[in-house]
């Protein structure tokens, strides 16, 4: 009799580990699926969001970009120009080198969303230098390329301060009525930059 039990008991016992090692592959399973689930649920609204966000863009946000990028080109054209000559000052010339620095990737970025929004580089039938405060023109840009260094670094530095006051008044236009997040805070970036640049060729102005 006590053997008969014993048996039932054993058997009793491997049904009862069966169903807890089911349930467990079972809870496994349904966590593992849930995981899943979330982990595609945040990356497709991630996705969403990027996509909501780059809608948002608007007319003033792609009139700032195409307008900023050739502007910037043109600072940097003439950061190049003073970088390749001669006995200028080490200040105008560390100067040169952080607007280089700062222009080339705010130049791909704005690139970037123009592509990202299915816009042009630049508006058709308009000439660029229109309507764009401190652009230089190729009269000014061959003067301060044939200007010997100690000439050309005061003449880059107030070329650069009209160019720079040029910069902010755009990227002040675009803070207050572009819609884009990410290109509105591009244009801050740029006012609180650039009005420092100017004040440091301000700065330096004062000697020559």
């Amino acid at each position: 009799m006590n053997r008969k039990k014993l048996v039932m008991t054993a058997a009793a016992a491997a049904v009862l580990l069966g169903l807890s090692a089911c349930t467990s592959d079972e809870t496994d399973t349904a966590s593992e699926t849930t995981t899943a689930v979330e982990t595609t649920a945040t990356s497709g609204s991630s996705t969403t969001e990027q996509a909501e966000e780059s809608a948002q863009h608007s007319e003033a946000d792609v009139m700032f970009a195409q307008m900023m990028i050739p502007h910037h080109e043109q600072a940097i054209e003439m950061s190049d120009i003073i970088l390749s000559k001669d006995d200028v000052p080490a200040d105008v010339t560390s100067l040169a080198e952080e607007i280089k620095a700062a222009q080339g990737p705010e130049i791909q970025q704005l690139t970037d969303w123009l592509d990202q929004w299915g816009e042009p580089t630049q508006p058709e039938d308009m000439d660029m230098d229109m309507g764009m405060e401190g652009m230089l023109s190729d009269e000014e840009l061959q003067q301060l390329s044939d200007a010997p260094g100690p000439e050309a670094a005061e003449l880059f530095l107030n070329q650069m301060i009209a160019h720079h006051e040029g910069a902010v008044a755009m990227a002040e236009d675009q803070v207050e009525n572009g819609t884009y997040p990410p290109a509105v805070d591009v244009a801050q970036t740029i006012i609180d930059t650039q009005q420092q640049e100017i004040d440091t060729m301000r700065q330096l102005l004062d000697p020559m």
